[in-house]
């Protein structure tokens, strides 16, 4: 998902960088990628320091890695690799630029989540519980922040035809998501976007936790 916004923003015309970690970029976005191990906030801060220019800045957090198991089966290391870098690596990313954004006055922090956080799932303990704490994290950085033009607001997304949403899910199981969806259809990539740029857009949104997931039950 990150890379479809990355290749979305480049396309038309806007000032845009990304990171990735284990998986590199395609040859024609190399150079709008920097490898950044966002569990180390030294390494994101350089890179904001390094890539953050202008005074309209807008930060879309969607890094996420996932771990199956049961909690009483769990790996303990595993387990907390998840809360690393999809908990720990967004407020990584916060904290590096939130100076910049106060200081020009101006700014947009957007936090993907997940739907499945609020969805009883076995297995995804670890996950859900990295994703549902972003919904505290965005809302305590709009209240310190919203005085001074800064918004921070979450996106629950839920099964899409991009990235981790559908991948690992069997395809016997996509067809009992779907039946779910009130449009039987997985969320497409433009929607995705879509969402993104009101977010970017409105200014008095602030705080909020949006679900983008069809009205899955």
């Amino acid at each position: 998902m990150g890379k479809f916004l990355l290749q979305e923003y480049v396309r038309i015309g806007e000032q845009v960088t990304g990171t990735c970690h284990t998986t590199p970029p395609d040859a024609d976005l190399a150079g709008f990628y920097d490898n950044v191990d966002v569990t180390r906030f030294e390494e994101v801060r350089q890179w904001i320091d390094t890539r953050a220019i202008g005074e309209h800045l807008t930060l879309i957090n969607c890094s996420g890695i996932s771990y199956n198991a049961f909690a009483h089966k769990s790996n303990v290391e595993l387990w907390a690799a998840v809360i690393q870098t999809n908990l720990m690596g967004t407020f990584h990313a916060i904290r590096g630029i939130l100076p910049l954004m106060r200081q020009h006055r101006y700014g947009r922090i957007i936090n993907f989540s997940s739907v499945v956080a609020k969805k009883p799932t076995p297995g995804i303990s670890a996950y859900a519980a990295s994703k549902s704490a972003l919904w505290g994290l965005s809302k305590s950085v709009a209240a310190e922040n919203g005085s001074l033009g800064i918004t921070c607001n979450c996106i629950n997304l839920g099964y899409a035809d991009i990235g981790m949403g559908v991948e690992q899910v069997p395809a016997e199981f996509q067809i009992a998501i779907k039946a779910q969806i009130p449009s039987g259809r997985f969320c497409p990539p433009v929607a995705i976007f879509k969402l993104v740029e009101m977010l970017r857009a409105t200014e008095y949104l602030n705080g909020a936790d949006i679900d983008l997931s069809g009205g899955l039950v």
